[in-house]
């Protein structure tokens, strides 16, 4: 991806079904972000859910969308991605999971009428995504700050910069 302006409008969207344990940690990783840090007027940061399609407005208004979800990449549990281009389809949000539309579909959606953001996604391999409990995993709990500042760090080499509170 190209270097990030602070022209871009950007859309840090975590999602995930809250519902299904680790497959929540998206949204836990926004909310963490959100509490953390402090981040450029051009920057918003929302819980996606599980909306799909109707998440289309939010991403048709940004020119840069960053996804935090949870990864099936084959590695072990903990494990933590940046997905670009056609690796999107390992997050369980960009493939068909339990979400009523996949991302990958949203954005093809969005390309159809000309407004398709940028997009990489932030991954963690999850521990737990098949037990319905509303609350992540342990082990995905204890590595929420770690991944959360691989993605500060990451986003910086783009040129998108965090202030820690």
């Amino acid at each position: 991806m190209d270097a990030i302006s602070s022209t871009d409008t950007v859309l840090i969207l975590g999602v995930g079904n809250t519902l299904l344990t680790d497959e929540g940690f998206g949204m836990r990783a926004v909310a963490w972000l959100r509490e953390h840090y402090t981040w450029p007027d051009n920057v918003e940061l929302q819980e996606g859910g599980t909306q799909g399609l109707m998440l289309m407005s939010a991403i048709q208004e940004c020119s840069v969308l960053i996804v935090l979800d949870v990864v099936l990449g084959g590695r072990e549990p903990g494990t933590i991605y940046l997905l670009e281009n056609d690796d999107l389809r390992k997050s369980l949000s960009f493939r068909d999971s339990m979400h009523q539309t996949d991302l990958v579909d949203t954005l093809a959606a969005c390309e159809l009428i000309g407004c398709r953001p940028r997009t990489i996604a932030f991954g963690l391999e999850p521990y737990d995504f098949h037990t319905m409990h509303p609350e992540i995993s342990p082990q995905a709990e204890a590595r929420l700050p770690e991944f959360c500042r691989k993605v500060v760090t990451e986003l910086a080499r783009y040129g998108l910069r965090a202030v820690e509170k």
